[in-house]
């Protein structure tokens, strides 16, 4: 059946449009399955306006054709001007009956790019990567809560990209032999395009105006912090196991001032990928050094300048069948860790020099005694 839908669609390549009244929208799916693209996970419809720039992006629950026309009747109504044509992949979740029927019955024209030619909807792929896998990443997200939480952040996204994004827009493309040389207009927000397009009604020109003149910038920003942080959190987490939470409060004087910093740690996003951490610990094994620990400690508390040598000499006289020469490296690596133990008391709390021992009194000169400062001089300053 999906074949037949197949060839009952025209074909629209990129260089087709030929500078199409707002409405025409370029349509495609993101999916959200993280490294395996097995079971059912939440998929992002992206909706992008060929004339204009303007996105909208829908979180879609799972790949079913009744959820796929309710997500293009709610795009429909995000956008500022009435849809006129859709021009879909050939995804068998647009490609089939049901989808290409519905969309014909409301005046919506349908067309369809080639076969394995990413090219020809070279608009709304890139969104795709622009928009959001740069937000959203490449993580997981199974369920309905995960799907709630995915759309809050569009709603604020929506707002942000369209209004305050500047973007360019292809003017001309010209080939010159085996060069190709584009030229873009200047770079503004889809709003100021939809403004000064001369197809789309006034009425909702003025409209546009009064959204952007009540929107504010940082507050939309801070917004997509907030809400990509909760969405971090279902992350790789299947529904059953991601519990209901509220949405996370936006302090806005808190994210204005680490505006200053941010820059330096460049982008941290709780969506993104996450480095690997190993979670079993390594194998370890015992010391042989370790019968003879508490011993070693003597020597060293009794004479702090002994070296790593003369402890492996006493060893070898102590079990000369268990050490040699060779474990020189081992011994050292011993001493230098119990040297820098005690100079961490010396720093933090002087235990260790409140241990000292207290020398007798002078045989003259009346003194009451002092402190023996122990030799540090081998201790690594």
């Amino acid at each position: 059946m999906s074949s037949a839908v197949r060839r009952s669609v025209p074909v629209r390549t990129f260089g087709d449009w030929n500078d199409p009244l707002p409405g025409y929208v370029e349509v495609d799916f993101v999916a959200h399955s993280g490294t395996s693209s097995s079971g059912s996970f939440v998929q992002t419809m992206v909706l992008t306006d060929i004339a204009t720039g303007w996105t909208e992006c829908v979180p879609v629950r799972t790949r079913e054709s009744g959820l796929v026309i309710a997500a293009l009747n709610q795009a429909r109504s995000l956008f500022p001007f009435p849809l006129q044509g859709v021009d879909f992949d050939n995804d068998s979740a647009f490609m089939n009956e049901r989808v290409v029927c519905w969309c014909r019955s409301q005046g919506l024209e349908v067309t369809r790019s080639r076969a394995y030619r990413k090219n020809d909807q070279a608009w709304v792929e890139q969104k795709n990567g622009a928009i959001v896998r740069r937000l959203v990443g490449y993580g997981r997200l199974v369920g309905a809560e995960a799907t709630v939480v995915l759309g809050r952040l569009y709603d604020v996204v929506r707002l942000y990209g369209n209004l305050f994004q500047p973007s360019f827009k292809l003017r001309e493309k010209t080939r010159i032999g085996a060069r190709v040389v584009k030229r873009y207009h200047p770079p503004v927000p889809p709003i100021a395009r939809v403004v000064a397009h001369s197809g789309v009604a006034e009425a909702d020109k003025e409209r546009l105006q009064a959204m952007l003149e009540r929107e504010d910038p940082v507050m939309l920003f801070a917004g997509i912090r907030a809400a990509q942080e909760e969405l971090g959190k279902r992350v790789d987490r299947r529904g059953l196991n991601a519990g209901t939470e509220e949405p996370l409060a936006i302090d806005l004087p808190r994210f204005t001032v680490s505006l200053k910093t941010a820059w330096q740690a460049g982008e941290k996003r709780p969506t993104h990928r996450r480095p690997y951490r190993r979670t079993k610990p390594y194998p370890k094994r015992p010391s042989m050094l370790e019968p003879f620990e508490p011993q070693i400690r003597a020597w060293l508390e009794a004479d702090p300048a002994l070296s790593a040598a003369a402890v492996l000499q006493r060893l070898v006289s102590a079990d000369p069948s268990r050490f040699t020469k060779k474990a020189l490296r081992t011994v050292q690596m011993a001493v230098k860790a119990w040297r820098m133990e005690i100079a961490g008391q010396i720093i933090l709390d002087g235990d260790w020099m409140k241990r000292a021992p207290v020398s007798p009194p002078a045989a003259a000169g009346g003194d009451t005694g002092h402190l023996n400062a122990p030799n540090f001089s081998n201790i690594p300053g």
